[in-house]
């Protein structure tokens, strides 16, 4: 993998990151005050979660 390759995808996250406190900031409060709620092991079964999908997305890509 290219470092401009690394770049853009790190640029791409981050620009999907700031769009939804950026056009709905109350959503987006609410919701993650909503995951403060959450248990440790409920957050790290999300982040698991996210973190296969992205893996086979990956996969799939490629």
């Amino acid at each position: 993998m290219s470092s401009e390759v690394f770049w853009s995808a790190l640029a791409l996250v981050l620009v999907i990151e700031g769009a939804m406190p950026f056009l709905s900031p109350g959503s987006w409060r609410k919701g993650f005050l909503q995951l403060l709620q959450l248990r440790d092991g409920q957050l790290r079964f999300f982040g698991l979660c996210s973190l296969l999908l992205g893996l086979a997305l990956l996969w799939l890509a490629n």
